[in-house]
């Protein structure tokens, strides 16, 4: 049996950052990955040295320690990206974010008005307390142009009606946008909204390079990262866990770990428990969902497709719900510079009819579609591949917060246990966010006491939030608190 000081289950941005910062302090942690790939959602796939993005992942943050982080571990590699993307509804295109006068063309004079009518009914008779995304965004967008550029897209992403997701989502992912605000930055050209950025960093050949790297560092400052592994139990006396168990093509082996720290699905963190929790949070796990993504990488032969980064699909007519051009991310992710590379991406549920599609068969959809949209032709798709993501995002149904909490109580009585990241949290956060948060897990395992779940993404981005603010602020807690976390 193997006595380590850290494990860190997870080898996605928060496991890897994690990994890192402890590597750096001396402590040397084992980093099991169930996949054969470092990355996570951000890793990058390569097909016949065609090089892809499970959903375009954009380097871009307010945390200066996130910042700098990125350019300790992977240097002068980044490109500066300019950001483009529009809309594509009802057959035209909408720049996105929405530029003034482009969109009233497209609208027309008499929607124009009635979208503006709308608007101002909204702010005279607004709902009271929004509580799901519908009532967020027709609040500060109005009814008529929250159902042209909002409703469809996000019901094609979540599968479910805009009234069953949280508003806590809209609030998170569209943060502070209005459409004042939109009208402001079409017409100044200005914004502060993280969202609308108009240029970004990205590494030269995708973002599973900065873990790649990170992952190369760790090895190379002692620790080890361990590719197809799994840990399938966690046993513990109700105040730590003393023994895990790893499984991969070998067997099954146990260690000894000091401290863990975990960014798996936080559900499958509550399965592998053992003795296993309280019903209640069983049930709460079981009642989390997650929304599964697959991605058709197409190969055209064609070297200009169009001038977006991405596009999203509001068109109900098809099932893609964006669309990537990689080569605009990086040149260097297309390695014949007369072809393009478009990642189609989709999303399902596992088991409903697209998930289960063979992969010829969903070539042929998305060259297909990329036509019907008048992006390109089937007929010059020469060559595609299929990814498929589950548990890409968690969902923020009506009572995921409840479960989510309800977990979180139970998982803090753990003295050596961390849970971190977008799905150890259940949050539909940024890699900025995770990475902050396994930066202070990190800080946790060498003695600090930092509440990972009060690092909000509203915080980060809107207040320059850092790890020395992050230290000063559990200095700051109460001392009975303090003893409180550390004897409890």
């Amino acid at each position: 049996m193997h006595k380590l000081p850290a494990l860190i289950i997870g080898a996605g941005p928060a496991g890897l950052t994690a990994a890192y910062e402890l590597a750096k302090q001396g402590v040397l942690p084992l980093v099991v990955e169930k996949a054969e790939q470092v990355g996570g959602i951000s890793r990058t796939e390569v097909y016949k040295g065609y090089r892809f993005d499970i959903g375009g992942h954009r380097f871009f943050t307010k945390v200066g320690e996130v910042e700098a982080l990125w350019h300790e571990i992977l240097g002068d590699e980044f490109i500066d990206t300019r950001r483009l993307s529009r809309i594509f509804y009802e057959g035209k295109f909408y720049p996105y974010p929405l530029k003034i006068w482009p969109t009233l063309k497209n609208l027309g004079p008499v929607e124009s008005a009635r979208i503006l009518g709308s608007y101002l009914k909204a702010h005279l008779l607004p709902h009271a307390d929004p509580r799901n995304l519908e009532e967020w965004v027709v609040n500060r967008f109005g009814d008529r142009l929250y159902r042209t550029f909002f409703k469809t897209y996000t019901e094609k992403v979540w599968g479910i009606d805009c009234t069953e997701i949280r508003a806590d989502w809209a609030a998170q992912r569209i943060k502070g946008l209005s459409l004042t605000g939109a009208v402001r930055q079409a017409l100044t050209g200005r914004s502060d909204e993280t969202s609308l950025i108009e240029t970004f960093q990205y590494p030269v050949h995708g973002p599973g390079m900065m873990w790649e790297r990170c992952a190369e560092h760790v090895e190379a400052m002692g620790g080890e990262v361990c590719l197809e592994t799994e840990a399938v139990r966690l046993e513990h006396d109700g105040r730590c866990i003393r023994r895990v168990t790893l499984r991969d093509a070998r067997g099954e082996r146990e260690v000894v770990p000091e401290h863990v720290v975990n960014s798996m699905p936080i559900t499958h963190l509550v399965r592998a428990l053992d003795p296993a929790p309280p019903e209640a949070v069983r049930a709460a796990a079981g009642a989390l969902s997650y929304r599964d993504f697959l991605i058709v990488a197409l190969v055209l032969n064609r070297e200009e497709v169009f001038p977006d980064n991405w596009i999203y699909v509001h068109s109900p007519e098809v099932q893609v719900g964006r669309i990537q051009n990689f080569k605009n991310w990086s040149p260097a992710m297309v390695p014949d510079p007369s072809k393009t590379c478009l990642g189609m991406e989709y999303f399902c549920n596992r088991g409903d009819a697209l998930w289960e599609m063979d992969d010829a068969a969903l070539i042929r959809l998305a060259a297909s579609e990329l036509e019907r949209i008048g992006l390109g032709r089937a007929a010059e798709v020469e060559d595609g591949t299929v990814i498929r993501q589950p548990m890409a995002y968690p969902v923020y149904d009506a009572e995921y917060q409840r479960h989510v909490e309800t977990i979180r109580h139970y998982l803090d009585t753990f003295e050596n246990l961390q849970t971190t990241g977008r799905a150890g949290m259940h949050r539909y956060n940024n890699q900025d966010h995770s990475m902050l948060t396994a930066m202070l897990a990190a800080r946790n395992v060498l003695g600090e006491d930092h509440d990972l779940w009060d690092v909000n993404v509203e915080r980060s981005y809107h207040e320059e939030f850092t790890v020395e603010q992050a230290r000063a602020k559990a200095a700051a807690r109460p001392r009975a608190a303090q003893l409180a976390a550390v004897d409890r």
